[in-house]
């Protein structure tokens, strides 16, 4: 009797209808599932180059990929780094590792010499795929006789070529038996708190996620074969791997990469090739807003301009739609650990619904989304902002979450009584510049190796263009005159562009709970009231 006493809880539930998701597939089966709607049309576009790569090219590259990994002594469940830009080759490796039953990680090419060797030691990494100019970075790494460097460019002494993959005779793959709950992927994510963790993405997972934005009669994400999606966004971020790459492919959509971000080559290329659809950053959003020569070019070729990563203001949204009188305007909401995708915005389905500007959409179809009270962990009702938590095979392969199931995400939010989620504040500790995360444990530990620092703190500062940048509370070792400038540098050398800090602030303590936890609330109060000299 109990049972029927308890309180009732919320669950919200996407308001398209649950579909049939073929998740007993592997993952390249599934995204080539119906390549021959589609095999002879573009597949993969390179910017750069105009350089084109039709369906049944890509697929067929893939095989010869897997069947070269094979050759060089990849074993299936063994992991191999790429270490890229965007590029038609982080497309055939990625592809040709998934039929290997290989697993991708991931890790950003502007990472430091010692950021990379971490990743690399922590997943165990047998492979690592770059360019030239960054093999330098993996000096360390090279000695080791169990890692392979492999250049997709001009290889240095030692080091393999792509070719060796790229050019293998496909008929010599053997056969691979892989399981749904196998891993493809492992994307590195700060997670809530704390250092970088490998987050185990499955075949399971990952099909789940692409068809829960792509599948069924009313697509909540309507990709088409006549579709071109920019690929501007980085694919060693899960958003882009997921949201642009596998669902593109899925869809018999063209995808045209940019290696990185320019203004004016991004109009240039939406002009050229017609782009339909642009998945951005807010940081993207922003730039394009303010961009004086929007009005030079035709970018009226644009149905669905999509932004994540992190979230896009009212005001910034509102200014888009003016700027550029686009069909389809809005914002989803993910997180690594969640395979990415929680919610998106229901204006990009086929039949699409009006949704409220600065609104996150509504949760993904096939999955559950609760709010549930900060202090005692119960469900709450609409309009009552709590930690968001999310459930459904699409959530990555983990021991973190709970017994019933459910994700906790750590961000703050509330559902509204349209079934939109609006995102309030973060739980977690993290620092997101321009969509990229920032563990504040992690440069708190550099900080605190330094001799001349006793204590350290490193909390968000709210920026402008980049949302938020990471910035140092600190107390010097006594005695020491230790400068800002000379912390940063002292930092810069360590890190990527986007971890460094960007002011410091000299304490002479740094506020701490009775469990040694650093306060950061207190720390970001007194930024909101101005900052300390």
């Amino acid at each position: 009797m109990a049972s029927i006493l308890e309180p009732q809880e919320s669950i919200f539930r996407s308001k398209l209808p649950d579909i049939y998701i073929p998740n007993h597939l592997p993952l390249h089966t599934y995204c080539f599932e119906n390549i021959a709607q589609f095999s002879t049309r573009p597949c993969i576009i390179n910017g750069p180059t105009g350089n084109t790569y039709t369906y049944e090219e890509v697929e067929l590259i893939a095989r010869k990929v897997a069947s070269g990994l094979n050759k060089i002594g990849i074993q299936q469940g063994q992991v191999i780094m790429l270490l890229l830009p965007n590029s038609p080759e982080f497309v055939f490796a990625f592809l040709g590792a998934s039929y290997r039953g290989a697993i991708i990680t991931t890790a950003n090419p502007f990472y430091t010499a010692s950021e990379i060797a971490k990743q690399a030691k922590a997943s165990d990494t047998r492979l690592i795929i770059t360019l030239a100019s960054y093999v330098d970075k993996l000096k360390e790494l090279a000695q080791d006789e169990e890692v392979k460097i492999m250049c997709i460019d001009s290889p240095p002494e030692g080091c393999l070529h792509f070719s060796e993959l790229s050019q293998s005779d496909e008929t010599e793959l053997p056969e691979v038996k892989i399981r749904p709950d196998d891993i493809v992927a492992l994307p590195y994510s700060s997670g809530t708190t704390g250092l970088p963790k490998g987050v185990m993405l499955t075949h399971k997972g990952l099909v789940t996620s692409v068809a829960q934005q792509v599948d069924g009669e009313n697509p909540n994400l309507y990709f088409h074969q006549d579709d071109v999606l920019l690929c501007v966004l980085p694919l060693f971020h899960i958003y882009s791997l997921n949201s642009v790459l596998l669902c593109g492919l899925r869809a018999g959509a063209a995808i045209l990469i940019m290696p990185k971000f320019e203004i004016k080559q991004l109009m240039e290329l939406v002009e050229k090739y017609k782009v339909t659809i642009a998945p951005f950053v807010p940081p993207i959003v922003l730039a394009i807003a303010k961009s004086p020569d929007v009005e030079k070019y035709d970018l009226s070729s644009i149905r669905i301009l999509m932004s994540g990563a992190a979230p896009m203001g009212k005001e910034l949204e509102d200014t888009m739609r003016r700027k550029l009188p686009i069909a389809k305007l809005g914002q989803g909401y993910g997180m690594t650990e969640a395979g990415p995708v929680l919610s998106m915005c229901l204006a990009f389905a086929k039949e699409p619904l009006d949704i409220k500007s600065g609104s996150c959409g509504t949760v993904v179809r096939n999955a559950e989304m609760k709010i549930i009270d900060i202090e005692n962990g119960t469900s709450l009702p609409r309009n009552e902002s709590g930690e968001i938590c999310i459930r459904g095979d699409q959530i990555m392969k983990a021991n973190t979450i709970d017994r019933d199931g459910w994700l906790h995400t750590g961000d703050v939010g509330f559902i509204d009584d349209d079934d939109e989620l609006f995102i309030v504040d973060r739980l977690k500790e993290l620092i997101k510049y321009k969509g990229f995360q920032v563990a504040p444990a992690e440069l708190e530990a550099l900080l605190i190796n330094h001799p001349n620092i006793s204590d350290a703190a490193v909390v968000p500062m709210k920026d402008d263009a980049a949302g938020e940048v990471p910035v140092a509370f600190v107390v010097r070792s006594n005695g020491s005159q230790i400068s800002e400038e000379e912390i940063k540098q002292y930092i810069s050398k360590q890190v990527v562009f986007y971890k460094r800090i960007n002011k410091v602030f000299f304490s002479e303590t740094i506020p701490k709970g009775p469990s040694g936890k650093i306060l950061r609330k207190e720390l970001r109060q007194i930024l909101a009231a101005g900052v300390p000299s």
